[in-house]
């Protein structure tokens, strides 16, 4: 049985307390739905009532009652109400509660009876007109329904807006339901449905208008919606320029209306409203290492900064501020970045940076100004190319014994991301690889500096609850010697590698025991993201890493760290904690890593 009672405050207020009884279904699963539906039960403690209220309720709930068990396909169901023990129609009853003596509530009780479950007997569509007959045909069968599945209210319900659905897709945006036939055969327990439906006339787009108080130029959102004229009606390709506007990085919204008719070409009009984000924003990050103390960033950025959806960032980092115990090992980064969209075709965008290095290493000290000119075009949904130009110049060395150089590099890049999430990924995969030719401007001499990573993401509960997450580098330096800047070649170790280790500290060493770098990179990373509650998480995870002399990559060092970590989901990512250990570290290894940050290790 099910029992709802009001607090006994309600006796104090004016009104009669009682206490709703919802007698067992005998349906599994129908139960509840009866109390959340019955207003006895919902409105005993919100608006108390006297005598005549109560019957009034108490006339009301079975038709209330109704809709539940009719959207379960119980349609021959009835439902009897009891007050005080007898039929909410006894004459006089409201009477003899209002005289009822002060004390316990009025107990009403609910019977349901279902009574026998109805199934589909017969499903069918047509069209309004002879002209519309082929777009009817061409749907084929209402998807989700059978023929002897209960004729429950909701699959008949989602199976029409799959119609329209389906109407539309196929180009026609004026696709309706004209009618809904449901009859329901008592003898026969069976119910039949039968759509009218009017398609409309299959439609292109005309070019569609801009509105919004928005300060981008218009000529750059109309280039780019402009490429929406003439193509033919799909939700897909409307839906797919609205997300290219809202790639300009300008826009806090981009809303797509269509209109309710065509206009006098036959086409259908669409005006996309722009409301524009903040022209400057501020912020900063935090990092930890055990190895080397605390890191930040600080950064300020305009957008929409000359008009056309530029967005300028101006961005200084600091890192290793725990090395040597003062200033002189910290890494600084000062840059400058600009990104310019809608070039070209209106998908190109120019990333152009130029940045100020100042690098304090195990490895190598670095001093350097870098900059490039990047062209980056998506294709399709998922990938991202890029190419341009880089120059860099500067010194670099160890010991005070430095080295001036000036490489010209030409970058080939591809990205992919297949995920459902940018910093907490659950499905899907990641593939990125960057291929960099240089020349050695002052002596002369190049080679070729390639990078491929590939993550992927399973969801073993479809919750997140339990996600693997698979990580993989390769990386080789092609028709490179010794004469390689030090910081072109590949080293293994750290926060974004393999933790546990120092930075850097995978690889050959020198005759000092300090990182020299190699011409090949191999790295793996395992982990398991297990939610524990609400928004607290654990990893526990396994890194490998090696790197080689050679340009094709060697396993014979493999280094791995393996460890736990804790996650907190928040609003803009997960924070992480990560402590990690070395499993066969290197002679001056530390024991131990303990990293801090936002966002998955990968």
């Amino acid at each position: 049985m099910l029992l709802f009672t009001g607090p006994a405050a309600a006796q104090d207020q004016a009104g009669i307390p009682y206490a709703t009884t919802i007698a067992p279904s005998g349906v599994e699963g129908l139960d509840g739905a009866l109390a959340d539906a019955s207003r006895l039960r919902r409105l005993a403690e919100e608006a108390p009532v006297d005598g005549f209220g109560l019957v009034a309720r108490a006339l009301a709930e079975p038709r209330l009652l109704d809709d539940v068990f009719r959207s379960e396909g119980y349609w021959a169901a009835e439902a009897t109400v009891l007050v005080d023990g007898q039929p909410a129609t006894t004459p006089g009853l409201a009477e003899r509660l209002a005289a009822r003596p002060a004390g316990d509530p009025v107990p009403v009780e609910v019977r349901p009876a279902p009574g026998p479950r109805y199934t589909l007997r017969r499903i069918a569509l047509r069209p309004a007109t002879a002209a519309e007959a082929p777009a009817v045909a061409a749907l084929g069968e209402p998807q989700g329904l059978s023929a002897g599945d209960p004729a429950r209210s909701a699959p008949v319900l989602d199976a029409e807006s799959d119609l329209i659905d389906r109407l539309r897709r196929a180009g026609h945006p004026l696709a309706a339901v004209v009618e809904r036939d449901v009859v329901v055969d008592h003898e026969a327990q069976a119910m039949d449905v039968t759509w009218t439906l009017a398609p409309g006339p299959a439609a292109r787009f005309a070019p569609p208008l801009i509105a919004g108080d928005s300060a981008v130029s218009r000529a750059l959102t109309g280039r780019i919606a402009g490429r929406l004229a003439g193509q033919p009606y799909a939700p897909a390709t409307q839906e797919r320029t609205r997300r290219e506007l809202m790639a300009l990085g300008a826009f806090d919204s981009v809303r797509v209306r269509a209109a309710q008719r065509l206009d006098e070409t036959g086409a259908l009009p669409v005006t996309f409203t722009l409301n524009d984000r903040p022209r400057n924003a501020a912020g900063f990050n935090l990092s930890y290492e055990t190895n080397y103390g605390p890191s930040g960033s600080v950064y300020y950025e305009r957008r929409n900064a000359f008009g056309n959806a530029e967005r300028l960032r101006l961005e200084a980092t600091v890192s290793r501020l725990g090395a040597g115990g003062g200033t002189e090992d910290v890494n600084s980064r000062i840059a400058a970045n600009l990104r310019r969209p809608g070039l070209m075709d209106g998908r190109t965008t120019l990333v152009a940076e130029v940045a100020a290095v100042r690098e304090r290493l195990e490895a190598y000290d670095r001093d350097a100004l870098v900059a490039s000119a990047l062209l980056e075009r998506p294709f399709g949904e998922r990938w991202v190319l890029q190419t341009g130009p880089s120059l860099e110049t500067g010194r670099i060395g160890r010991d005070g014994n430095w080295q001036e150089f000036q490489l010209a590099g030409w970058v080939l890049g591809a990205r992919y991301d297949g995920t459902d999430n940018l910093l907490d990924p659950r499905q899907g995969f990641r593939a990125s690889a960057t291929m960099t030719p240089y020349a050695d401007v002052a002596e002369g001499g190049g080679f070729i500096r390639a990078l491929g990573t590939l993550r992927t993401y399973y969801d073993f509960t479809r919750d997140g609850g339990s996600v693997v997450a698979l990580r993989g580098t390769l990386g080789s330096l092609v028709g490179a010697d010794r004469a390689v800047p030090l910081d072109k070649r590949f080293h293994a170790g750290g926060g974004g590698s393999v933790r546990g280790y120092s930075y850097q500290s995978i690889g050959p060493r020198d005759s000092r025991n300090r990182p020299d770098g190699g011409s090949s990179l191999v790295e793996g990373s395992v982990e398991l993201r297990q939610r524990l509650r609400g928004n607290l998480g654990m990893v526990a995870f396994l890194d490998a890493g090696s790197v080689g002399q050679r340009e094709t990559p060697s396993f014979s060092e493999v280094r791995l760290g393996a460890g736990l970590g804790v996650r907190y989901a928040t609003a803009i990512g997960p924070v992480r904690l990560d402590v990690a250990v070395p499993l066969n570290k290197q002679e001056g290894d530390a024991g131990y890593g303990i990293y801090v940050g936002l966002g998955q290790a990968f």
